[in-house]
């Protein structure tokens, strides 16, 4: 699958005092194009809903290489690194272009679904995990290997 991308309208709220995108946007970008995936595949919050899971994150980290201002254009890739085969565990990574050319960002997260009942981590029905095996993966793409107890 190609890269899913999306691009971002910053909005003055988004900028901090010295004039350039706040940090914690990145993250609030990232999930925005992450959740913007999975609903347009068929996986909106309805269903999240009617299934009783929802997606949790254990990791998020941000690097940043270049300053994004107000008036830059940017667009947010999303692509998966690394999963369990039963989707029930995902790393995922999103990179921030600016102006078409620059990765101005890399957002890096771990992350699994839990039972919004149990309270306890879940493995997602078939509907989720196909729409998870859709995602665009990373060309250093890896399975995770869950040790059993």
């Amino acid at each position: 699958m190609e890269k899913f991308s999306k691009s971002i309208q910053i909005r003055w709220a988004d900028i901090d005092a010295n004039r350039h995108l706040r940090h914690s946007v990145y993250f609030d970008y990232g999930a925005t194009v992450r959740i913007m995936f999975l609903s347009e595949k068929g996986l909106t919050t309805d269903k999240l809903e009617a299934f009783k899971i929802g997606p949790i994150l254990f990791r998020e980290e941000a690097i940043f290489k270049r300053e994004v201002r107000l008036e830059d254009n940017i667009s947010v890739e999303a692509e998966i690194v690394k999963m369990t085969e039963d989707c029930s565990r995902w790393s995922l990574r999103h990179n921030f272009i600016k102006d078409g050319r620059t990765l101005s960002a890399i957002l890096n997260i771990d992350g699994a679904w839990i039972d919004l009942e149990k309270r306890k981590l879940a493995v997602p029905n078939e509907f989720i995990q196909k729409i998870f095996e859709s995602f665009p993966k990373s060309s250093d793409f890896e399975w995770i290997k869950r040790e059993k107890k």
